[in-house]
Parts: structure tokens; C-alpha cells; sequence
């Protein structure tokens, strides 16, 4: 049971809300340039390297997760984030459909509430105070406990760049000291919730009676079909695969958890994993990695999460080279998903699972369902085809709110230079993940919109089209 809220953090939060709704009446007045302007200050100040890259080591030292090299990258993120805040419209009338007599208006949500991860502790309110200062939003950040130090120190960073540029610096705060009851305080004053996380931290923001936008928790899933059959495709696939796996050592939802891959490229495509470099662990070998990434009733145990592919098969009780990046194991066959089968579940770390499909595509299709059932519903899973049926059949079935096509899952999801998926660190699962929305958190979620309808002509079917073979002569006579 969690503990009560101190008097004293009832204080802290009535006065950062008290501030934060002085900061919003005067963000609402600025108008669209200078909001452009906020934004890319503030990126530009996290975007330099100088900056970024002590940033990412603090945040590996404080959490003790993630890899300082590859976390660097996630920077690209904020550039992308800008790049929509850019193109976009947020003051005044955003939408006009003279067709329909409709016209949109943007108005801010107010103050917002975010619950920020452990694993992206200084890109997620990075991203989402681009997005709330655009929408005219002021964002109050609830760090997890594990990462407070790093994520308010990314927070005063940004409070420096609004007063230097003239605006309020409690557009944003930071809770300096996190606890649970303080979070679920802070989220039932504010206007909207924002929880990037675990299914608990989800879960308390949607009872916490405010409005709420939550992430679910991903099993990254990728088919590699028939059509992986040159070595040219196979190692792009493999490559992507690395790309994805490594990751900030897999900490992310969207990192390759699970790889279906048929039968005729299979051996093929598994040499190309090597170059790449993967360890594939023998069957003594994976039985050592269960009993250290689960407990005896399949929950993740938290000491292998995030870690390097050596830290990792340490703790398992061997030793791999400095050069492998990732292990691969054998998930099996179409028998082994399963939830008492643990490699088909989420990994979170720098762990893969390789099962072979065989015959139809068909067949792929059923071993992708059967492991989202044992989690990640919702999420995502991507595909290496060249055969626009399978990516079609592909789209129709998978029970997932976004399909990445040949790129890297974890740089696609939440959206690259080349792809068209939008931008967030925020992921909604829909309803298979327990979320209100099965798309990327962006823009317009932190926007409230006023719709004004002005009088079209009448729009309005006869009985006998709108009814079809349903209509009856005289049905509308009493």
C-alpha cells in the first residue's frame, strides 16, 4: 500500500500548480512566431553536443541503464519534434473545410502533468515541452525516483533558455522529489496526464480523474519472409536489426524483441546477424539468461534491464567477446509462444529471440498473433518483405497500432527523416494496450480545438438511396 502524502508535498505541488497557471495565462497570449522561436531556442540548446552528450552520460550514471554512446542519438528526436512544431499551426484557425462550412480554432489545454520514464529521462520532457510550448501548454514533470537528479537538471536547462528569451520559466517545472503519492496529487490538479511508462504508472494516470494519454508496453515483433533471399537484403535486414536491438542496450518498447523468420533464408539471414554482431548463445546458455532476466513466475527482473550484451551474459555465468552487440537465442518454432515460453515475452535489454516459420505466410502471421498475446499487444512490429501481399496481410491482421516497413523499428515508431510516422516519445497502444488512442502522442493532443459550422445546403440522401433494397414505398407516411 503507498504510503500517505506528506503535508509538506501537499505544499510543494498546490505551489507549482498555483505558478504553472500564472505561466499558462501568459503563454496563452504569445502568438505563433514567437512560440516558433521558444521552441527552437530550446532545441538548439539541447541539440549541441556540448550539452546533449554529458547529459546522456549523467543519465546512464544515475539510472544505471542505457548506453551512453547510442543514447547520443536520440537527440535526432528533438530535431524531428521541431521540424512538425515548424510546419505546423497552433494559434488562431488551424483547419478550414469549405466544403463541410467548418472551421477549426487551437486553443491550450492548460497545465499538464507528465510522468516521465526511466529510460528517457531527459528526452521525453525535452520533446513534450516543444510540443505543450507550441499548443500554448505549460508542462509540470513528475521524474521517476530513479532518475530525478538528471531529469530536473534538464528541466532547469530549459527554464534558463524561456527567461533569457523572455517568457516565464514555469512553462516548465520539475518535482524535485518524486515520490508516488506526490505523482498522483500532482496529476489529479492538472488538466491533462501524459504517462510515457509501465503499465503501473499508465494505469495510476488514468484513475487519477484527470484526462489522460498513456503508452503500453511493447514486444517489438519483426517478420523476415521469403523475400530476405540475396545476401544484399539479408544483411540491410540484419542491419536494421542491430540498429534496432543495440539501442540504448534495448531499453526501449520499440527495440526488436522477436524475429519470425522463414525457413528458406533463415540460416542465411542468421549468419548476417553474426557479422553484425550477434553471439548466439547455445541452449545451456539460454537457460542461464532466463534465470537472470526472469523470476520463477516469468516477471522481468529489473538487474538485467538495459545492460550491455557482456554485463549481461556475466550475470547469466558466461562470457562472450568484447566485439558481440547484442545475443540471439533460439525461441523455437511456432510451439514455443507462449507465456510459459519467457523468450517469446518483452526483453528490454540487449537479448533477441529467433523463431523459424515454415511453409505459408500464413503460418508467420499466426506465431505474430500467438506472441502478442503473450504481451505487447498494441504496440508494434515491422516487417523485411518485398511482397506488398504480405505487408498488406500483414497490416490487416497484426493487433498493433503501428507496422514499420524495412527500417529499424525503435528509429521508425516514433518517427524519422524517412518515414512519415510523427514524431513523440509518447507511443498510444489503443485500446489492445489499454490506451484511448492507437497513434503517436503529438501536436494535436496537447491542443484543444473550438469547431464553427456555418450553414452548407442541405446534405441529405433520398430514403431510397440511404435505405438501399431496405426501402418501402410509404415508409415515411404515418
Amino acid at each position: 500500500m503507498a504510503r500517505e502524502i506528506t503535508p509538506e508535498e501537499i505544499a510543494v505541488v498546490e505551489e507549482k500548480v498555483k505558478r504553472a497557471r500564472v505561466a499558462a495565462d501568459i503563454i496563452a497570449t504569445y502568438d505563433e512566431p514567437y512560440l516558433n522561436r521558444l521552441c527552437q531556442a530550446i532545441a538548439a540548446e539541447l541539440c549541441n553536443m556540448k550539452v546533449w552528450g554529458p547529459i546522456c552520460d549523467e543519465a546512464v550514471d544515475e539510472t544505471q541503464l542505457g548506453d551512453k554512446v547510442t543514447k547520443r542519438n536520440k537527440r535526432n528526436k528533438i530535431k524531428l519534434i521541431l521540424r512538425e512544431v515548424l510546419r505546423s499551426k497552433s494559434v488562431g484557425i488551424i483547419e478550414e473545410n469549405p466544403e463541410k462550412g467548418l472551421v477549426k480554432y487551437a486553443k491550450p489545454i492548460g497545465v499538464i502533468a507528465t510522468l516521465v520514464p526511466t529510460t528517457n529521462p531527459c528526452l521525453t520532457p525535452a520533446g513534450q515541452i516543444l510540443y505543450a510550448i507550441k499548443a500554448r501548454d505549460v508542462l509540470i514533470c513528475s521524474p521517476h525516483p530513479r532518475a530525478k537528479n538528471i531529469t530536473n537538471k534538464c528541466i532547469d536547462m530549459i527554464r534558463a533558455v524561456l527567461v533569457r528569451e523572455g517568457a516565464p520559466a514555469d512553462i516548465i517545472q520539475g518535482i524535485e522529489k518524486p515520490s508516488v503519492p506526490l505523482s498522483q496529487l500532482l496529476m489529479s490538479k492538472c488538466d491533462l496526464v501524459i504517462a510515457t511508462g509501465g503499465r503501473p504508472m499508465v494505469k495510476s494516470a488514468y484513475s487519477s480523474g484527470t484526462p489522460a494519454y498513456g503508452s503500453g508496453a511493447g514486444n517489438a515483433t519483426v517478420i523476415i519472409d521469403n523475400t530476405c533471399d540475396t545476401e544484399e537484403r539479408q544483411l540491410e535486414a540484419a542491419t536494421n536489426t542491430r540498429i534496432s536491438k543495440c539501442s540504448d542496450f534495448g531499453s526501449g518498447c520499440s527495440c526488436d524483441g522477436n524475429l519470425l523468420i522463414h525457413e528458406d533464408v533463415y540460416d542465411g539471414f542468421v549468419a548476417k546477424l553474426v557479422e553484425q554482431g550477434a553471439y548466439l548463445a547455445n541452449e545451456e546458455e539460454a537457460q542461464m539468461l532466463k534465470k537472470v532476466m526472469w523470476d520463477e513466475e516469468g516477471h522481468r527482473l529489473p538487474g538485467t534491464v538495459a545492460i550491455s550484451a557482456q554485463k549481461l551474459a556475466e550475470a547469466a555465468g558466461f562470457s562472450i567477446p568484447e566485439d558481440r552487440k547484442f545475443i540471439a537465442v533460439t525461441g523455437g518454432g511456432k510451439n514455443n509462444i507462449g507465456k510459459e515460453h519467457l523468450f517469446s515475452s518483452e526483453k528490454l535489454t540487449t537479448l533477441l529471440a529467433l523463431f523459424k516459420y515454415e511453409g505459408e505466410f500464413e503460418n508467420a502471421l499466426d506465431m505474430m498473433r500467438a506472441i502478442f498475446e503473450v504481451g505487447g499487444k498494441g504496440h508494434s512490429c515491422g516487417i523485411y518483405s518485398f511482397d506488398d501481399d504480405h505487408i498488406h496481410r500483414l497490416g490487416m491482421a497484426a493487433p498493433v497500432s503501428r507496422i514499420m516497413v524495412r527500417q529499424p523499428n525503435n528509429k521508425g515508431n516514433s518517427g524519422s527523416a524517412t518515414n512519415g510516422m510523427p514524431p513523440t516519445s509518447s507511443m498510444g497502444c489503443g485500446t489492445w494496450g489499454g490506451n484511448i488512442v492507437s497513434e503517436n502522442i503529438t501536436l494535436k493532443h496537447y491542443m484543444n480545438t473550438t469547431w464553427v459550422a456555418r450553414p452548407i445546403p442541405e446534405d441529405m440522401p433520398s430514403n431510397e438511396e440511404l435505405f438501399g433494397e431496405f426501402f418501402v414505398e410509404g415508409m415515411d407516411e404515418e
